[in-house]
C-alpha cells in the first residue's frame, strides 16, 4: 500500500514539474483546422498556377502578370490569419480547462522560440519574392516551419518536435524536385497537420 502511494505522489510530481516547464494546452484540434485550411489553399493556389490548359508551373510568369502573384499572397495571409486565430482560440479554451494560464512564462518562451525562426523565414521568403525566385518560397516555407517547431518543442509536447523534423525533411526533398513545391506545400502544411492534429486530439484533448 505504501508503495502505490509512493508512487502515486511520484506520478503527481511529475504532473506537476510538466504543466511548471511546459505548456501542455496546444490543441489538437486546431492542428487538424489548420491542415483543411492549407488543402483548401493548396485547392485555390493550384487553380492559379495551372489555370489554362497551356499553362505550367514553369511557363507561368509572375513578372509580366503579377496579378496571380497577388492571389497567391492573399490566399497564403487568409490561412495564416485563420490557422492563427483558430489556434488563439481552441487553445485558451482547453488552458482554462486544464486551470493553465494563457500567457505565462512558458508560453512566452515557447512563443519566443517559435516566432524567432518563423519571422526569419517570413523576411527570406519576402526577399526571394521580390527578386522572383518564386520556385523556392515553398520549400523555404516548409523548412523555416519545421524548425520554429523544432525550437519551441522543448516548451511544449515532444510531439511537435517530430513534426518539425517531418516538415524539414519534406521541404528539403521539395527543394530538390523544382516544380512540385505545391504538392509537398499541401502535403507538409496540409496533410501533415492533419495527422499530427488527430494523434494530439485523441491522446490529449479527449
Amino acid at each position: 500500500m505504501e508503495e502505490k502511494e509512493i508512487q502515486d505522489e511520484l506520478a503527481s510530481i511529475r504532473n506537476l514539474m510538466e504543466r511548471s516547464s511546459k505548456f501542455i494546452s496546444l490543441s489538437g484540434l486546431s492542428g487538424i483546422l489548420a491542415g483543411i485550411y492549407a488543402l483548401i489553399a493548396a485547392g485555390l493556389a493550384y487553380s492559379i498556377v495551372y489555370s489554362g490548359s497551356t499553362r505550367t508551373y514553369t511557363t507561368l510568369n509572375l513578372h509580366s502578370d503579377p496579378v496571380p502573384l497577388y492571389n497567391l499572397i492573399a490566399i497564403a495571409a487568409v490561412t495564416l490569419l485563420l490557422s492563427v486565430v483558430t489556434g488563439v482560440i481552441l487553445t485558451t479554451k482547453k488552458a482554462k480547462r486544464k486551470g493553465q494560464p494563457v500567457w505565462g512564462k512558458t508560453s512566452q518562451a515557447l512563443l519566443f522560440h517559435m516566432a524567432t525562426p518563423l519571422v526569419t523565414g517570413g523576411v527570406v521568403i519576402l526577399i526571394f519574392l521580390v527578386r522572383g525566385y518564386y520556385g523556392i518560397v515553398g520549400p523555404t516555407s516548409l523548412i523555416f516551419y519545421g524548425l520554429s517547431l523544432v525550437s519551441a518543442s522543448n516548451f511544449t509536447f515532444t510531439m511537435v518536435k517530430y513534426l518539425g523534423l517531418c516538415e524539414i525533411i519534406l521541404g528539403l526533398i521539395a527543394a530538390c524536385l523544382p516544380g512540385y513545391g505545391l504538392l509537398f506545400w499541401a502535403f507538409g502544411f496540409g496533410v501533415l497537420h492533419i495527422v499530427y492534429g488527430s494523434m494530439m486530439y485523441f491522446k490529449y484533448d479527449r
